[in-house]
């Protein structure tokens, strides 16, 4: 990796970066891998980044139909936290979370991960009776949760109202103060970047059509840009997780559907932290840029578009303003779609396909990014070794079949954040 001075830093800049190198090769495919990771967004990237670095695997190549973060990993709200209710993912995503507070170090490069805390706000009594009964659960495995007090609220985040007849009184909270956010673009490039420096060869514009399958097992992948042969195939597409699957003759139970965001104009800072709730599903944060980031419930309808409808904008701004007033004198600066792809227990999907050779990380309904480093952890232990991580082992895909469900409220695919 060509390095530069303070001064050559300027000069490339002002050339308009005409002299930087690669942060990563474009190499033509081969013929043939020991393994094949379809989808070059953040799952894909981590779990051949951690094939190469934890493994020493170096035959292996991510397939990325568009560009690199151009799919989910850039279409997010950042939020980066461990403080579920259900055990299983209280595992797998403080196991992830360890990982974040180490990745930039890790990867050398800067995932601006920021431990400003997240709060889940508690609007009545049974709500926050619910926080307590979930802080106690997250302690009792070692998480951090702390219990607040209306009038900690307040002084955290003096800017929500707090007045008796605001719209959604505020009781109380429960933070994490581990929890954050990260930018989701440095998160794809760093892994990209390390990836391709252990000898990963990263394929864009490389669309899976097919797959080569004989006897019940996978010996490859069929693509826009030829046949290309693998011992063993991961498939980490997010929202077309079905579709691929699919290719190949599965039929999983996942529904994909659409996830909006979307962003103010960029202010001085005024949010801290992350805000969420127990009873709404609106979320709140301040980007680095001052821009306030803004989420809420995906539109809930089966599609493959990244175009949203607007009532669910309207209802998100709405939740938005009555928790936190000044927001409404802010303009929107922009809005964006992913496609998420919707387990029916909210839970994802790890491990073993019933095609011999195949694997699948899915089913991340709108917590994908939060488990980005964990999540390519241990599908890259999967796909060494043949066997699941025994974090990762109850999120197998046979669970539906035996109703092992991991249903973190009882509200199937909005379980995820709620």
């Amino acid at each position: 990796m060509k390095r530069y001075s303070t001064l050559g830093l300027l000069k490339a800049g002002l050339s308009g970066h005409r002299d930087w190198p690669r942060a990563w090769r474009d190499p033509e495919p081969r013929s043939r891998y020991d393994i094949v990771v379809i989808g070059g967004g953040g799952h894909g990237l981590a779990t051949a980044y951690y094939l190469a670095r934890q493994h020493g695997i170096g035959s292996v190549a991510v397939l990325e139909r568009g560009w690199i973060g151009g799919g989910n990993t850039g279409r997010n709200t950042t939020i980066v936290r461990s403080n579920y209710r259900q055990p299983q993912l209280q595992r797998l995503l403080e196991y992830s979370l360890k990982l974040w507070e180490g990745m930039t170090q890790e990867l050398n490069y800067n995932v601006m991960f920021s431990q400003r805390g997240a709060v889940f706000l508690g609007h009545s009594d049974s709500d926050m009776t619910r926080l307590a009964e979930r802080g106690d659960a997250l302690r009792a495995h070692g998480i951090d949760a702390e219990l607040m007090t209306r009038a900690e609220v307040a002084r955290l985040i003096p800017v929500l109202d707090m007045s008796p007849d605001a719209r959604f009184p505020v009781q109380g909270g429960l933070i994490q103060r581990r929890g954050g956010t990260a930018r989701h673009d440095a998160v794809a490039w760093g892994y990209a970047r390390a990836a391709d420096a252990l000898g990963v060869d990263i394929i864009q514009n490389c669309e899976v059509t097919g797959f080569s399958i004989r006897g019940g097992r996978v010996e490859g992948v069929e693509t826009t840009r030829g046949t290309i042969g693998a011992d063993r195939v991961g498939i980490c597409v997010a929202g077309h997780s079905g579709q691929v699957a699919g290719l190949a003759g599965l039929k999983l139970p996942i529904e994909s559907h659409l996830l909006q965001a979307f962003v103010s104009e960029p202010i001085k800072p005024m949010i801290d932290t992350v805000i969420m709730s127990q009873s709404i599903h609106c979320y709140i944060s301040q980007s680095d840029k001052g821009e306030i980031v803004l989420g809420g419930d995906p539109d809930l309808y089966p599609t493959y578009s990244q175009r949203g409808v607007p009532m669910r904008l309207e209802e998100v701004a709405s939740q938005a303003i009555a928790l936190v007033p000044a927001l409404s004198r802010l303009r929107m600066l922009r809005s964006w779609a992913g496609t998420t792809d919707m387990s029916f227990d909210g839970s994802p999907i790890i491990g073993d396909t019933p095609i011999e050779g195949l694997y699948l990380n899915g089913g991340w309904c709108y917590g994908g990014f939060k488990a980005t480093p964990g999540s390519g952890r241990l599908f890259a232990h999967h796909l060494a070794g043949g066997e699941a991580h025994e974090i990762a082992a109850p999120f197998a895909l046979d669970r539906f079949a035996r109703g092992a469900t991991i249903d973190e409220t009882g509200a199937g695919p909005k379980a995820q954040d709620r």
